[in-house]
């Protein structure tokens, strides 16, 4: 039982188990890096819960901090075991964390790469605050990628090839299934030697009425249809096409993904913007930085919450005027100026990130009830910033 609580639990408060599925579905797991390590860190699903507590991270403050509050449980961004360790003693820095929790009854949960990817999520939270709308995902998350396909084939045999294909997943948009045009035509062919013709024979040109029915599937059923469309085409050589068709803005605004990309309801200098920017996150010592022309006028902004120097060239690629981000480094912001990118603003990473837990802690009042409570403990490991004093 965490410290402080004095009264018995009812057998039908929420538990430890109840807080994760809120979480999880609000920031699927699935949506995680293959690299990264989110969920449950510590504690037993079967514990009641009836106070949470937020942070960017679990430092040993942030945990001492839950236990004087008497918390049962700590949502946090950064897992605090993402590197591979071997050892969680308590005369380690994670593995004094970890008994912090664990002797006061403690749980604690990381929604990480899939809080930052999720709608709404982090890079949401960073976009509001900095008074640009949250637009498409600077990187979308793989987004289901639609064929248009086409197939011709004898008037006498389109139920039965549209049903085949239905069948296994063709023609399915939205809340519609069973989704196809057809188009009435004439086809002709001439079998060579060798050719096994339905109709007509080799050395014969053969005219007559076809319909061509066109269709939208999924991509990944590619393979899945070309075979269907095979077996169930009368014909001994079908002829089809397919082509992928770009996903609609609509679909990119509203997808998931690292990063935001949106507008200011007004252009203003890349030095006005760097200040708002500054006036809006949390305060930090060294505060924030940008690389550009002072007097551009900037309008179009993508952000990326954390780390985000990687998506330099994808900001690029989208035509932005700035580009928001944390612990960028010398030489990709060089080389990404240099060759006419953007202008770049960073911000500490824990300015950048730390507002997204009064999102969570927002969503998980609204779902459970539950007691909450924001762990306001700057985690900015930099205590000092100077510059040269003036002659």
């Amino acid at each position: 039982m965490a410290a402080g609580h004095t009264q018995p639990r009812a057998s039908s408060q929420l538990t430890v188990g109840d807080i994760r599925g809120v979480l999880d579905a609000a920031y699927p797991p699935s949506l995680a890096e293959s690299w990264d390590a989110v969920g449950l860190i510590c504690g037993d699903p079967q514990d009641p819960v009836n106070s949470v507590g937020f942070a960017l991270e679990c430092t040993q403050g942030v945990a001492q901090r839950a236990v004087e509050r008497g918390l049962d449980m700590l949502v946090v961004h950064h897992p605090l075991l993402l590197r591979g360790v071997d050892s969680v003693a308590a005369d380690t820095p994670k593995g004094k964390v970890i008994h912090t929790l664990v002797r006061a009854g403690i749980a604690l949960f990381a929604a990480h790469t899939n809080a930052d990817k999720a709608r709404p999520g982090v890079n949401d939270r960073l976009a509001e605050l900095i008074g640009i709308s949250a637009g498409r995902p600077v990187v979308p998350v793989d987004p289901q990628i639609l064929d248009k396909w086409g197939v011709q084939v004898p008037p006498e045999a389109v139920e039965q090839l549209k049903n085949a294909l239905f069948e296994v997943g063709a023609g399915q948009l939205s809340n519609y299934s069973h989704c196809s045009f057809d188009i009435a035509g004439t086809g002709q062919f001439l079998p060579q030697e060798g050719a096994r013709p339905v109709v007509g024979g080799v050395g014969k040109l053969q005219r007559g009425p076809e319909t061509r029915i066109e269709f939208v599937a999924p991509s990944t059923l590619r393979a899945t249809l070309t075979a269907v469309l095979k077996e169930a085409h009368p014909y001994e050589v079908p002829a089809f096409d397919l082509v992928e068709m770009a996903a609609s803005d609509t679909a990119l605004d509203q997808g998931l993904g690292l990063g935001r990309v949106g507008e200011l309801p007004e252009a203003m200098t890349l030095g006005e913007f760097t200040q708002q920017v500054a006036d809006a996150l949390p305060e930090t010592v060294w505060g924030v930085r940008a690389a550009g022309d002072p007097q551009r006028l900037v309008k179009k902004v993508a952000v990326c919450s954390g780390s985000g120097d990687s998506l330099l060239s994808a900001a690029a690629r989208l035509g932005v005027d700035v580009y928001l981000t944390s612990d960028l480094r010398h030489h990709p912001v060089d080389e990404h100026l240099r060759a006419g990118g953007p202008a770049v603003i960073d911000t500490a990473h824990w300015a950048s990130e730390f507002p997204w837990t009064a999102q969570a802690r927002d969503i998980l009042k609204r779902e459970t009830g539950v007691e909450t409570e924001i762990i306001n403990i700057r985690t900015d490991p930099w205590t000092i910033s100077a510059h040269p004093k003036e002659s």
